[in-house]
């Protein structure tokens, strides 16, 4: 045995109820559990034995939907995520521009529409912050830009653009761009023109970010998406050393993409990190107008599919199943949602993996039941409400109304018929901590800050089923075997308090006593 690692409480999440204080790891996997009197059975002269005392050891938390790779350009720049007014991101604009050349690129990320206060999101504001410079701003959902017309004239962008997708180059009355970019294939016409920092780079810049996640208690994370040099930047990290998470990655699937090129990609793996399923996305995000919903949002928006010819994504996503590849499809929508589970109705489940929708942000209550009876799991972001106001007063709500709004991200009646709800955070869309998002989960506000009004509070989850969805639920989404027991990959987070009994609040700040991926200690921490 190599590592046994003792703590006064263990929640193996294995539906057993013996009590474990003691877990014995040999080559990465868990090879006993029992209690510090069979240690001394257990230990080999080569052992490490590590008792956490008062700690709780879990299953090792996994965020069920991140982007640690393409995430670090989408977190390129300025961060405008916590600025709440024009005037904010004016200035933080401008401190930046100042400190650059004339003609050098501005790029910023995480700005909320909502400091917009319902006037028309154009790159104006952004130009004068900026200088004229080129300048590239992301908005908090990744899925829309801002170009300044400097950036437009270098990308060649002068009118509309039609694409193979639901994507625009939003356009003023008399054809001239407004910077507004909605969706990937209008984004990218921009994106590709930004400067880049090499590989290698980027590979370090990996490694410190894995790092500080597996310091906050991940052991491991659904990548959803895997492009255009992402595999050579994570090849380039594990040469500097094993990664700190283990990464499973779904490549995505857009329209017109070869299916059989995804197909021969799955298995692809290096000592921490594997290709395993293929991301799709049947509709955008509602605060862009972008979502499918049944009926328009308020400004008669958000009415069709991102593939221009759905029959097309359900053809690829047939032919996936038909080999045996798992798919995640964003769906945030109602009539996004419904769609999919239409498509997936009688596929079943491949032998990898089982299919599984992601974000889910408006939910009928009728389909609820339909993800249970499908087999399909629920990928959810709960910090994803916190760009949301209880009163309906944000973006999002107001198009959507009152009724839909209501609906909003529902884990709780998910997870209450039967649903395997998977949690993550969708980073670098919110931040990465798992502990604040265990905590959002059951609060439905952000931890630490009470006077904000919880957004649908009915639908927070119990502490039990909140570190689930980080734990043995993810696991199990993944393929992988679920909770502490024998033939499990021993991975692992401690906790300084147990998080089945720690107000939310108090959680989110404890902090971690160890982390351990493939049975090798990547963090030690402190106590309280």
């Amino acid at each position: 045995m190599n590592l046994i690692v003792c703590a006064d409480t263990v929640h193996t999440l294995a539906g057993d109820d013996r009590p474990v204080e003691a877990i014995a790891i040999t080559g990465g996997v868990v090879t006993a559990v029992g209690t510090r009197r069979d240690v001394r059975d257990w230990r080999r002269p080569v052992t490490e034995v590590v008792d956490l005392g008062a700690a709780t050891v879990t299953p090792g938390l996994v965020d069920g939907h991140l982007h640690a790779v393409m995430g670090l350009q989408l977190a390129a720049g300025v961060d405008l995520s916590t600025a709440r007014s024009l005037d904010e991101v004016r200035h933080l604009l401008a401190v930046a521009a100042a400190e650059r050349p004339p003609d050098d690129w501005v790029q910023a990320w995480g700005l909320d529409p909502n400091v917009f206060g319902g006037r028309p999101v154009t790159s104006a504001p952004i130009e004068a912050a900026t200088g004229g410079r080129p300048a590239f701003v992301r908005l908090f959902d990744a899925h829309s830009a801002l170009a300044t017309p400097a950036a437009l004239r270098i990308a060649g962008v002068d009118g509309p653009r039609r694409f193979a997708q639901r994507s625009s180059v939003v356009c003023d009355e008399s054809g001239r761009p407004t910077g507004l970019l909605l969706e990937a294939a209008a984004m990218d016409l921009v994106a590709r023109h930004v400067p880049r920092e090499p590989v290698a780079v980027r590979a370090a810049w990996l490694h410190a970010l894995l790092t500080e996640m597996a310091a906050h208690g991940l052991t491991g994370g659904h990548v959803m998406d895997l492009l255009d040099d992402s595999a050579e930047v994570v090849a380039a990290a594990e040469d500097l050393g094993d990664l700190p998470l283990r990464l499973r990655f779904a490549p995505w699937c857009d329209p017109g993409a070869d299916v059989d090129e995804l197909i021969a990609l799955q298995g692809r793996r290096g000592r921490r990190w594997e290709i395993g399923g293929v991301k799709l996305f049947i509709d955008g995000t509602i605060d862009n107008g972008t979502a499918w919903l049944e009926q328009p949002d308020s400004h008669g928006e958000s009415t069709d599919s991102f593939w221009t010819d759905p029959a097309a994504f359900t053809k690829a996503v047939h032919a996936l199943a038909a080999a045996g590849v798992p798919t995640a499809t964003h769906a945030i929508g109602d009539a996004a949602v419904r769609y999919v589970l239409e498509t997936l109705d009688g596929l079943g489940r491949p032998a990898a993996a089982p299919h599984r929708i992601e974000h889910i942000e408006t939910l009928p209550t009728e389909l609820i039941g339909r993800f249970r009876r499908q087999g399909v799991v629920a990928s959810m972001q709960p910090t994803h409400s916190h760009f949301t106001r209880a009163d309906h007063t944000d973006n999002w709500s107001s198009r959507l109304g009152g009724e839909r709004a209501g609906r909003a991200w529902r884990c709780r009646d998910l997870r209450d018929a039967g649903v395997p709800v998977v949690l993550g955070s969708d980073w670098p869309i919110a931040p990465f901590d798992p502990r604040g998002i265990l905590a959002a989960a059951q609060l439905r506000r952000p931890a630490g800050e009470p006077e904000i009004p919880p957004v649908q509070p009915q639908q927070g989850l119990t502490p039990l089923m909140a570190l689930e969805g980080y734990t043995s639920l993810a696991t199990a989404a993944a393929g992988g075997i679920a909770g502490i027991r024998i033939g499990a990959r021993a991975d692992l987070t401690a906790f300084t308090l147990d998080p089945l009994r720690t107000a939310p609040d108090e959680l989110a700040d404890a902090p971690i006593a160890m982390t351990v991926v493939d049975g090798t200690i990547v963090h030690r921490g402190g106590t309280r």
